[in-house]
């Protein structure tokens, strides 16, 4: 974990250092929170960093003897932190440009995002541990669609859930929190060790944004992790220890079913949710600690159920 911390925020910086002298800046929406404005220019895809930290602490501490499920992981990992990649490399290029697709569209996305999930929850199904109470010969009907719904799912929800300083990265850090202690899995500890690296840069007034590779590979991780270890039931637990980035991707949902079915109507002052707090006068600050807080209790509480202690 302090390798891939100390790694990561040499490897932030640095980005940090490139991205400014390239002019590798976001633009911020200016139908958002007014505060947010004066974050204009901040360097994205910061995720970069911190995502091949984490693959070199690896590499350096793990790779011989790897165990297949840690290996699972990582390749999900890396796959989908790689879509990641694609989005931000589009939206930095349409920005200094002003030419070609700014970002991956839904339809273009999605199926990658699907075909990486169905990969690994067909390994899942292979070498992790049962879903308990499927009977054996549902096993795969079941559990590899599962498997890819909770791999797609989270990848998004994820990623819907970073747009504060230090959001994402501290709620992440919580959720994987019981996995470390537990021991396991090492990717659970590295990427908390390299989120660390990465706060150091995000906290707010935020350095530099993290962007999709950083979220995508988050969301990959985080799922893989809880799928692959414990004796089925951690799969579980990551409904009720994910609610914030649930309640994100969701909030997402609502606010566009109603708004096309309304004619324009809204739910929300603005999604995903966290943005709603803002505009209804939270300081993002306030928002960010909240949400760390809720994290904390449904985390807290998901891994009591686990050991029969409520």
């Amino acid at each position: 974990m302090l390798i891939a911390a100390v790694l990561s925020w040499f490897l932030v910086g640095l980005f940090i250092r490139v991205s400014k002298a390239r002019g590798w800046g976001q633009r911020v929406r200016r139908d958002g929170a007014q505060t947010h404005l004066v974050k204009d220019g901040t360097p994205t895809g910061g995720g970069v960093g911190f995502v091949v930290a984490l693959l070199l602490a690896w590499l350096l501490m793990y790779a011989r003897g790897a165990e297949p499920r840690d290996l699972a992981v990582l390749g999900v990992t890396i796959a989908m932190g790689l879509i990641g990649l694609v989005d931000d490399v589009l939206k930095i290029r349409s920005r200094m440009t002003g030419r070609g697709a700014s970002e991956l569209r839904a339809r273009e996305k999605f199926p990658l995002q699907i075909l990486v999930g169905a990969a690994f929850a067909y390994f899942a199904w292979r070498i992790g541990p049962a879903l308990p109470g499927v009977p054996a010969e549902w096993r795969a009907l079941v559990e590899i669609p599962l498997y890819t719904f909770i791999l797609v799912g989270a990848v998004n929800a994820f990623n819907f859930t970073d747009g504060l300083d230090g959001l994402l990265g501290g709620v992440t850090i919580i959720i994987l929190l019981p996995l470390v202690a537990l021991g396991a899995s090492p990717l659970a500890a590295l990427m908390v060790g390299a989120l660390l690296g990465f706060l150091w840069f995000n906290a707010h007034p935020a350095r530099v944004f993290m962007g999709d590779m950083g979220s995508h590979a988050i969301g990959a991780l985080v799922a893989g992790t809880y799928i692959l270890n414990g004796s089925g039931n951690f799969t579980w637990l990551l409904a009720l220890a994910a609610i914030i980035p649930i309640v994100e991707v969701l909030s997402v949902v609502i606010q566009v079913t109603y708004f096309r079915r309304t004619g324009g109507k809204r739910v929300f002052r603005m999604t995903p949710i966290h943005h709603h707090f803002e505009l209804s006068g939270w300081p993002e600050t306030k928002v960010t600690l909240r949400f760390w807080i809720v994290t904390a209790v449904a985390t807290l509480g998901a891994w009591a159920v686990m050991s029969g202690r409520l």
